[in-house]
């Protein structure tokens, strides 16, 4: 007989769990003991879980029963017949003899591997809505282990769900210690941290073998290993990736406000009050001001990664699964942290959540809710940059304060910010800084870039090369100044402390700041 799917299969011992967070072991003794028949884990490590339970059983004197489509059902600690089961891997058949197992005489648990995958079947459904309830009388309770939560609405109402959480830093450190035995395999201090901080999100047994990667090419424990397997497992996921650019904020011209001001709030974590993290800003702009460039250059600039949220994966088309994906993103994003959470364009997302009723079922506006309690309640050390060119698709309660810690406008850039930005990639394009520019009037930061990159990729002057470059000004000015009147005495200015606001002077456009807040 194959052995229990339930026996742990590496002799790494687990780090104890924070205590500030419910673990999967007392969540289930509280359940158990509160007689919840019903219990559904949601893990990627089913075999951590069942080791986790198996301990819990042992500790506590309980019956464990371990069923797996493979091995079927076996019992790890003691020897039991169930008469009438002759077919151990039939799940239905299993359940329904659990009466004569749990015969009152004490606790029984009922561990079900991936049972979702069998509740298709209405007879399996109704057996185990039957146990369930009569579970509550014998104490007989099934518990099940799945990937994801998918109960069928006959048992909605009778399992309570449970997330098995995946490894924090003293568990990640553990298992870092575990690996690198030998000497100088094993970094110290902030070198350690940032090791292990680049492992959060990571199962037990990918950290495991992120680590040991490291030691074949490094001979020792460096975080970009870490990295490396972290984008390969987002990229399954489609829903969010991880940005690997060198950009920094030398890189970018201008929003010296915006740039300080995220600094500050981000570079003080360390000092601030549980409940007091930053959250984040959104950053309202016409096309090509900087915005997404900024969210990449500040996670290096603080020494985070930045994680790139695909608003337009998260709409799915089967229902229930664009809830489902924004949760899965947004909790990965928790895993991850410290980290930055950019979402590029979120009107595209969230456009149509008033009236979603009428128009697709409720859909957006749920994804609306689900990111607005995200954004509310969150406490990991998650800096969110949403960006939005579009402020009139937005619902009026996405960007009411505490949501964020600011509300950015980032206009079209001024004289200084232009030279900056011409000096920038110049440089970068390898071009005279000296020669003769073209009239950039109303030009946005990308418009300067593309202009750069043709005079290098064409070999021409830059007044030839601005020729084939066409202001968003031009095509979208109407739009532009729609933002400008949104955005003033709603916004903080990018560029100086202060609220934005848009003003005509002699038939000119001015940028002003009404007020200077402290924080600045």
């Amino acid at each position: 007989m194959a052995k229990s799917t339930a026996s742990p299969t590496t002799t790494r011992q687990p780090a104890s769990p924070s205590p500030s967070s419910p673990t999967l072991t007392s969540s289930l003794r509280e359940l158990i003991s509160a007689c919840f028949t019903g219990i559904w884990v949601q893990t990627h490590e089913p075999h951590e879980a069942a080791r986790e339970i198996t301990d819990l059983c042992r500790a506590e004197g309980w019956r464990l029963g371990v069923w797996n489509c493979d091995s079927g059902l076996q019992f790890p600690r003691e020897p039991i017949q169930m008469p009438g089961v002759t077919d151990s891997q039939d799940p239905l058949a299993v359940i329904r003899a659990m009466p004569q197992v749990a015969n009152g005489s004490g606790t029984t648990i009922m561990l079900f591997e991936n049972l979702h995958r069998f509740l298709g079947s209405v007879e399996l459904v109704q057996a185990v809505a039957r146990q369930a309830i009569s579970g509550k009388h014998n104490r007989a309770f099934l518990v099940v282990l799945a990937p994801v939560t998918q109960i069928p609405p006959e048992l909605d109402k009778l399992f309570v769900c449970v997330d098995h959480e995946l490894p924090d830093h003293s568990q990640l450190e553990d298992i870092a210690r575990g690996v690198a035995t030998q000497d100088g395999e094993l970094p110290d201090g902030d070198e350690l941290s940032r090791v292990v901080d680049a492992a959060k999100g990571l199962t037990r047994s990918e950290a495991e073998n992120a680590y040991s990667l490291s030691l074949v090419r490094h001979g020792t424990l460096k975080p970009e290993t870490l990295w490396e397997i972290k984008a390969g497992q987002l990229k399954k996921s489609g829903l969010v990736s991880i940005h690997r650019g060198t950009e920094n904020f030398e890189q970018l011209g201008g929003l010296e406000n915006l740039k300080r001001f995220c600094l500050r709030a981000m570079r003080r974590q360390s000092e601030a009050k549980a409940g007091n993290k930053a959250r984040g800003v959104l950053l309202l702009s016409p096309p090509g001001c900087g915005k997404s460039q900024f969210a990449k250059a500040l996670g290096n600039e603080t020494g985070r990664p930045t994680l790139v949220l695909d608003v337009g994966n998260l709409l799915g088309s089967l229902v229930g699964q664009s809830e489902s994906n924004v949760r899965a993103a947004l909790k990965l994003a928790d895993a991850m942290a410290p980290c930055v959470l950019m979402a590029d364009e979120v009107e595209k997302a969230l456009a149509g959540a008033t009236s979603s009723g009428q128009t697709d079922s409720g859909v957006t506006a749920r994804v609306f809710g689900s990111l607005l309690t995200w954004l509310n309640d969150h406490e990991s050390d998650v800096f969110f940059v949403g960006t939005c060119n579009d402020a009139s698709k937005l619902p009026p309660e996405f960007a009411r304060a505490e949501r964020f810690d600011g509300v950015f406008f980032v206009d079209l850039p001024g004289r200084d910010q232009k030279d900056a930005i011409w000096g920038i990639y110049t440089q970068h394009y390898g071009l005279d800084a000296k020669q003769a520019r073209p009239d950039d009037t109303n030009w946005t930061g990308a418009e300067i870039k593309s202009c750069c990159r043709l005079a290098s990729l064409l070999d021409v002057p830059l007044v030839q090369a601005a020729q084939n470059v066409v202001p968003v000004a031009v095509t979208a000015g109407d739009k532009i100044e729609g933002l400008r009147q949104w955005a003033s005495g709603r916004c903080l200015s990018a560029d100086r402390a202060g609220v934005y606001a848009r003003q005509e002077v002699g038939g000119g456009r001015v940028r002003r700041v009404v007020r200077e807040p402290g924080v600045n």
